[in-house]
């Protein structure tokens, strides 16, 4: 898992997954085993899918590199308190995948809640074989 400071501003995490060290074959089969993670978490809500490279694609402006061949967030949130109006500023989360010819490159932002950044950080790491 590497962490970094995207663009000066946002706080991620990412791990590069090579598709010889995973049994997915595609996005949709990885988003399937995110939303049984999130399904069964206790506080975590399935919310739903974001196809950002078809999005982009369908955009007359839209730039897509040249080595990203799809690409799809899943949202969800861990919201479990509302202690003031501005936490709806960092709500809800995602996890956004990029498939390239050889790996996935899978990202999320770092969550200010300790409890739900392990359990993120443990379904990505859960997409790679043990």
């Amino acid at each position: 898992m590497t962490k970094t400071t995207l663009m000066d501003k946002y706080p991620i995490g990412s791990l590069t997954i090579k598709k010889t060290d995973t049994n997915y074959r595609n996005i949709d089969e990885i988003f399937s085993y995110l939303k049984k993670q999130i399904e069964s978490h206790p506080v975590a809500t399935y919310i739903g899918d974001f196809d950002h490279y078809t999005h982009t694609s369908n955009l007359s402006v839209g730039e897509i590199a040249d080595d990203i061949l799809d690409a799809k967030n899943i949202i969800f949130c861990f919201g479990k308190a509302l202690p003031k109006p501005e936490m709806l500023a960092v709500r809800p989360r995602s996890i956004g995948i990029a498939e390239m010819a050889e790996c996935f490159v899978v990202s999320f932002m770092d969550a200010p809640n300790p409890d739900a950044h392990r359990a993120i950080e443990g379904w990505v790491k859960g997409i790679a074989i043990r």
